[in-house]
């Protein structure tokens, strides 16, 4: 019955239709291979075999004002985490050759704290207009919960895509952060899509969220429209308040994946922090509905080589290539 009710939702989404959150739900307690296996061909499906793959570099960090629990950078908290302010054009800009010369399609500069300042936003739209001239990799940022005036001043300077992750559900907010709230977000995101840039939102699995959170975050996220969803596993961070939750397994990574693939077929379902800490480095989730990464070093943790990346990429039959949106 379980595998009839795979066969059925994917047969829907494959016709174009979208699930709602009860038949989401019902993808819970099916057979993880045949739901894995359904979802890949959802993928196959709406995406063929492109695979967006990304780089970030933390160009902020530390001494963050916010209290998420599972943050390394928040003041709150004793992690060991680097404090340094906004680094140089130079310094952005050497990264991002390097990462344009090994096939990286996409760069995000990163920063820590609730929001840019408006110098901070005008020293970063002299260094994306930088980017642009001597790289050709698609600038994206990650800058907090800015005003459509700074997105827009942005995007102007030639920012295509900005970042901003919801995190987890509505219900579940309140029990990871307190100093800004779920509607902030929104807020911010509709900030960005109104000044014309494409936004990245996913979230953190391991929060001590259920599945139902994870659901009714991305029922959310393509609410918004958004195509970009990274999913984040949860790198307990010793010092947070988070640093004894459990980790997730390979298997829970795959059935999140899977199920996010029939809610969002069309988008780029992508593996971000905590994908070196799965054995595989995330490959069965690459053959679950999963078809996007991000490469290289995260913010505060050791991520998985460029190199290793691309040779994975080749041996699942993936090509590099940007799923816009």
């Amino acid at each position: 019955m379980d595998t009839m009710i795979i066969e059925k939702l994917k047969n829907k989404v494959k016709s174009g239709e979208l699930i709602d959150k009860a038949e989401a739900l019902s993808l819970i307690d099916a057979p993880l291979e045949p739901l894995c296996k359904a979802a890949n061909e959802i993928r196959e499906h709406f995406c063929k075999n492109d695979f967006d793959i990304c780089t970030i570099v933390n160009a902020k960090s530390g001494r963050c004002s916010e209290d998420c629990k599972y943050c390394a950078q928040s003041a709150r908290y004793c992690t060991g985490a680097e404090e340094y302010p906004l680094i140089s054009t130079d310094e952005i800009l050497k990264l991002a050759k390097y990462n344009d010369e090994r096939g990286v399609l996409r760069y995000s500069i990163v920063t820590s704290g609730k929001k840019l300042n408006d110098k901070e936003v005008d020293a970063l739209c002299e260094t994306i207009r930088v980017l642009n001239q001597e790289t050709s990799v698609s600038v994206c940022a990650s800058l907090g919960l800015l005003s459509y005036e700074q997105f827009k001043k942005l995007k102007d300077a030639g920012l295509k895509r900005v970042h901003n992750n919801l995190e987890t559900s509505r219900n579940n907010f309140k029990n990871v952060c307190t100093t800004h709230t779920y509607d902030d977000k929104i807020e911010s995101i509709k900030n960005a899509q109104k000044a014309g840039l494409e936004v990245c939102s996913g979230g953190i699995m391991g929060l001590g969220e259920t599945m139902e959170d994870r659901i009714d975050m991305v029922l959310d996220i393509r609410s918004l429209g958004v195509r970009s969803i990274p999913v984040n596993m949860l790198n307990a961070i010793k010092g947070t308040p988070y640093e004894n939750n459990k980790r997730l397994t390979n298997d829970d990574m795959c059935r999140i994946v899977a199920i996010f693939r029939f809610i969002i077929p069309n988008g780029a379902i992508r593996l971000a922090g905590g994908r070196g800490l799965l054995p595989d480095k995330g490959k069965a989730c690459f053959t679950s509905g999963a078809n996007a990464a991000i490469s290289g070093d995260m913010l505060t943790t050791s991520g998985i080589t460029i190199e290793n990346d691309m040779k994975m990429l080749e041996n699942l039959s993936y090509k590099a290539a940007m799923i816009n949106g």
